[in-house]
């Protein structure tokens, strides 16, 4: 499961069956008595993907045997999803604000399964690129029109892995660089090594002018902290034992390989140095404005990155 150059992935593969735990994120946020977020796509992915560890999120009831090897599970389960839908209603406002504004172009990097085309109220005249690999693409568009849902803006998929030349195909699929735009990277920069981070942003400012704004979900300093990972993947790994014996056919990947451990720099730090004006919202500053803090028990389950807004002067 361990990353490699230029590796691909199915939807219930590597990176693509993260996707779907988010999915699953938004689906039982959906359910909830007072959602935050409404996607009612997301259990779409999950009935087309099949049953698979993703399902957790929106599964009454989780085995037993998990539970007691790991009691707070639960409670870390439901954090998970209140983190995903304070993450999701962020880049969903940001958008929103910057096409009532006036922008009429938006780039979803790593778009993945957030079905955002479609369900948000997108201002006439929007056009939005959704850029991920072309599996990932292809499943979200082959399930939603399955079910006839129709995109709520002019959507544009450009299919291509974010390692490669991504601004050329990006503007053979239309994207005009004179024109004002908004970006998200939501849920990426752990799968970027620290150099490809930097392209990816040194890219977005190359494609924007002034009035442009960008959201990054960055990484926050303890990301790298090795008592926080260590007892990450000891966590993992008793859930991961119990499931070998509970359910032999249900391996439960460790996210965490996917992922590179690298110094890198503050992402705020940089679209400030690069002429760009930021806001900076730490994960509980975010989670307390949508009144859904992290019980203080399982605080370090939840993922403390940064989220970063930015518009170029």
């Amino acid at each position: 499961m361990a990353r490699t150059d230029n590796d691909t992935w199915e939807i219930t593969e590597s990176v693509g069956a993260t996707a779907l735990g988010v999915a699953s994120s938004r689906a039982a946020e959906t359910r909830s008595e007072n959602p935050l977020i409404r996607d009612p796509f997301a259990q779409h992915f999950l009935d087309a993907a099949g049953e698979g560890v993703w399902n957790w999120h929106s599964a009454e009831q989780l085995p037993p045997e998990v539970i007691e090897a790991e009691p707070e599970i639960p409670l870390q389960m439901q954090a998970m999803v209140s983190y995903m839908a304070c993450r999701t209603a962020f880049f969903d406002n940001f958008f929103l604000d910057a096409t009532r504004s006036g922008i009429r172009q938006a780039v979803i990097l790593a778009a993945g399964l957030d079905a955002r085309s479609w369900r948000l109220p997108w201002p006439d005249g929007v056009t939005i690129y959704e850029l991920d690999q072309p599996k990932v693409l292809d499943f979200k568009a082959s399930t939603l029109a399955e079910h006839g849902a129709e995109p709520a803006c002019r959507r544009v998929a450009v299919p291509v892995d974010l390692r490669h030349d991504w601004p050329t195909a990006l503007q053979e699929a239309g994207f005009d660089t004179s024109a004002a735009s908004v970006w998200s990277a939501e849920g990426i920069t752990p799968y970027l090594p620290a150099a490809a981070q930097d392209l990816l942003l040194q890219r977005i400012r190359e494609l924007s002018v002034a009035g442009s704004r960008a959201a990054v979900e960055a990484l926050g300093p303890s990301f790298l902290d090795p008592e926080l990972r260590a007892k990450r993947r000891e966590r993992m790994d008793r859930v991961r034992a119990v499931m070998a014996e509970v359910d032999p056919q249900r391996e439960i990947p460790r996210t965490d390989e996917l992922w590179y451990f690298e110094e890198r720099e503050d992402v705020g730090e940089w679209f400030g140095r690069h002429g760009w004006d930021v806001t900076v919202t730490t994960t509980p500053e975010l989670m307390a404005s949508y009144d859904r803090r992290t019980p203080e028990e399982v605080e370090d389950t939840t993922p403390q990155n940064l989220f970063v807004a930015a518009q170029r002067r």
